[in-house]
């Protein structure tokens, strides 16, 4: 059982290390949800970490997410 989750976790982490390697050529919704999909798995300090190491990586993903995360001004025009 051991050498099954073994193996497992040895092809997540050679498809995540790809999935990194082409993170800047992947459409913005690919990557949108590979990293919800992620993060949501994980604990969330996890989510923090790999929003660094994305936005150290890649500064187009760095912009868009800056920009997704911007207040929207408020009903009352705030």
């Amino acid at each position: 059982m051991d050498e099954i989750h073994e193996t497992s976790e040895h092809l997540a982490r050679a498809l995540g290390e790809a999935v990194i390697r082409i993170w800047g050529r992947l459409p913005h919704d690919i990557q949108h949800t590979l990293f919800e999909q992620a993060a949501t798995s994980q604990a969330q300090g996890l989510r923090e970490q790999l929003a660094i190491l994305l936005h150290d990586k890649y500064p187009r993903t760095a912009a868009a997410i800056q920009a997704q995360a911007m207040l929207e001004p408020d009903s009352l025009g705030g």
